[in-house]
């Protein structure tokens, strides 16, 4: 990533978080690092999420780094959830280089903990129940892959020792399409994870190309 983009995006991070206060989270992931596993280049407020300088990708990063750059749009308003339990709205903000190539992640998370505990003593008076699944957010790659596991194993609903082999090559085609085996020694991981030969991972996955 060039010099001048990097800086702007710290005074624009450093601008949000002044703006909002402690319970704002702005950092920078660097797409174009050589280190994939070590994205994270600037943060504010990184108690937030316990994150700081040099720690690995998020969900987000895994798919921009595995998807078509085109077909990434910003994402606005979201919520997320912390290894400890905090709730976050969090958005995500692509910026591209002249060739319309993703070279980092705006990533804003804002800790609306306190207002959901209103919002919970609210919904007696509102009747309302309705909510939105969070997306976890992982500090370090082995709990990010913990986590696409667990999201592999919900999308089939039955545990992996009940799975058929359809069940496993549309679970591990998940895992590939979200970016987990981007992540250093994954293959051995989730071969095993699912009972299989890093052989018979490479084929489940080539058999849905």
């Amino acid at each position: 990533m060039q010099k001048q983009t990097l800086d702007l995006l710290k005074r624009l991070a450093s601008g949000i978080a002044g703006q909002f206060g402690s319970n704002c989270e702005v950092l920078v992931h660097d797409l174009t690092a050589p280190n994939k596993e070590s994205t994270v280049v600037y943060i504010e407020n990184g108690h937030v999420t316990n994150r700081r300088l040099g720690d690995g990708p998020s969900h987000v990063v895994l798919e921009a780094l595995k998807k078509d750059p085109k077909k990434l749009q910003d994402h606005i308003g979201y919520t997320t959830r912390t290894k400890d339990g905090k709730i976050l709205k969090s958005s995500t903000i692509y910026v591209r280089d002249e060739n319309d190539n993703i070279e980092a992640i705006l990533s804003i998370n804002y800790d609306i903990t306190g207002l959901m505990m209103a919002e919970t003593s609210l919904q007696a008076l509102t009747g309302s129940d309705e909510k939105d699944e969070a997306e976890n957010i992982t500090t370090n790659v082995a709990d990010l892959l913990d986590d696409l596991l667990d999201q592999s194993v919900k999308l089939i609903g039955k545990p992996v020792a009940l799975m058929t082999k359809d069940e496993k090559v549309r679970a591990i085609n998940f895992l590939n399409d979200a970016g987990a085996l981007l992540i250093t020694k994954s293959s051995d991981k989730i071969a095993e994870f699912y009972g299989i030969s890093r052989y018979s991972l490479y084929s489940y996955i080539d058999q849905n190309k």
